[in-house]
């Protein structure tokens, strides 16, 4: 994929994920894409949704699948802008996500590239193609910023 969609794409999340932050939630934002169009989007939304699985992934594969009629979202694309959790990892295995691109890093909370990493687990039926790091300075900035903020 050319670097500039990579950043468009992205640049979608982004956006959502300061919504969140704007919202007093944590600023994580997702988009689900199928053949370029962008079919479900997300935002943290688990303060405002009184909703602890109201992760923007979650979110974002929820309206993909209602958008397709399918829980299965085979040729999709998830974009987000941290690694996802364990939850999110299961529910991107479940609804059998072709590729996840994600932003930065998550060492506490991450289950891809930390903590169980789900996708290597001999268990888990579905693997996406999985890429790292695209826009992490931008996204792992937002997340320190709101975090600073708090404390």
């Amino acid at each position: 994929m050319p670097l500039s969609k990579a950043r468009e794409m992205m640049n979608e999340a982004l956006k959502l994920a300061q919504a969140a932050a704007a919202q007093g939630e944590v600023p994580v934002g997702a988009i689900v894409v199928k053949d370029g169009v962008i079919i479900g989007r997300g935002a943290n939304r688990p303060l405002e949704h009184h909703d602890p699985t109201a992760h923007a992934e979650i979110l974002a594969i929820r309206a993909a699948a209602a958008h397709l009629g399918n829980d299965r979202l085979t040729g999709c694309d998830l974009w987000v802008t941290l690694e996802p959790c364990a939850m999110c990892a299961g529910a991107i295995a479940h609804s059998r996500i072709a590729r996840l691109y994600y932003g930065a890093e998550d060492p506490k909370g991450g289950a891809v590239a930390h903590g169980p990493r789900l996708f290597e687990q001999p268990t888990v039926h579905h693997r996406p193609e999985i890429y790292s790091g695209i826009s992490a300075d931008e996204s792992a900035e937002l997340l320190q910023a709101f975090f600073k903020d708090r404390r």
